[in-house]
């Protein structure tokens, strides 16, 4: 529900003075209240092998074989023993996700490792022949219809995954997907080999606005419309940031940006 949404608690704030005193506005947890242990139960107990068998639905007033009355509801409850929330355990769950979304993608590496197709696709190198295959005669099918979308969910990962890093997870060719903060570290370094960014003052508010560019729609509007007068309501890179960067690489950020790195890995 909403509780797992994301959030930026600067968009919030009625005074946009405060902005640069909330050093981390995105909302990074959540608690999940599990009254009836749903949570315990699908991770412990429940048999996912199991196939359920619905009931026959019953013929209602009127309908053939029918003893004219329909189905009988209680929306009354009543509990008379002790309070179950007098004593409650808080668990973490851990960037491991839970257990029904790491079964959905391990069940999708099964699958993509014993195909002869693809194993050997991959062993040679063939990512664009591949990614077809697999698009063509993996996704969508009967019973399990694994999309790109669901496999990214599964992953629990804060960017947009693409099916060549998927298969590299499931291959074994890397150890663990990165995170976007990760993925835009490793772009800013090098930038900063390439610029020769050296004073570490300048490099701090490069790195701001170079990070702020790279993952924020909005504020690349901002910049490439120059509207810079804008900034001074914009609670995520303000007019404030943006005077911070040295003039020369104002314009020399976007443009190596939008030459050399692939915003689409950045999104959520």
């Amino acid at each position: 529900g909403r509780g797992t949404r994301r959030h930026n608690f600067r968009e919030q704030l009625f005074d946009s003075g405060l902005a640069e005193d909330v050093a981390h506005p995105d909302k990074t947890a959540f608690k999940l209240f599990d009254f009836f242990a749903n949570c315990e139960y699908f991770e412990t107990e429940f048999n996912y092998d199991q196939v359920l068998e619905l009931p026959r639905p019953q013929p209602l007033s009127g309908e053939p074989g029918g003893e004219g009355k329909g189905p009988t509801y209680t929306f009354a409850y009543e509990h008379l023993g002790a309070d179950i929330l007098s004593a409650i355990r808080e668990e973490t769950v851990g960037p491991q996700g839970m257990k029904i979304d790491r079964m959905f993608f391990d069940r999708f590496a099964d699958v993509v490792r014993e195909d002869p197709v693809v194993a050997k696709g991959v062993e040679a190198g063939q990512w664009d022949q591949v990614i077809d295959y697999v698009t063509r005669e993996v996704f969508d099918k009967p019973e399990e219809y694994y999309t790109l979308a669901k496999l990214r969910r599964a992953a629990e990962v804060d960017r947009r995954l693409t099916l060549r890093e998927i298969l590299e997870k499931v291959f074994g060719l890397i150890p663990r997907f990165k995170s976007r903060d990760e993925l835009l570290e490793e772009e800013f370094d090098q930038f900063a080999v390439t610029q020769k960014l050296e004073k570490a003052a300048d490099i701090l508010s490069i790195k701001n606005y170079f990070k702020a560019y790279a993952t924020d729609g909005y504020l690349r509007s901002i910049i490439d419309k120059g509207r810079f007068s804008v900034l001074a309501t914009n609670p995520a890179f303000n007019r404030t940031d943006f005077r911070a960067v040295p003039r020369q690489y104002r314009q020399l950020v976007p443009e190596y940006i939008n030459d050399y790195v692939s915003l689409n890995q950045f999104a959520g």
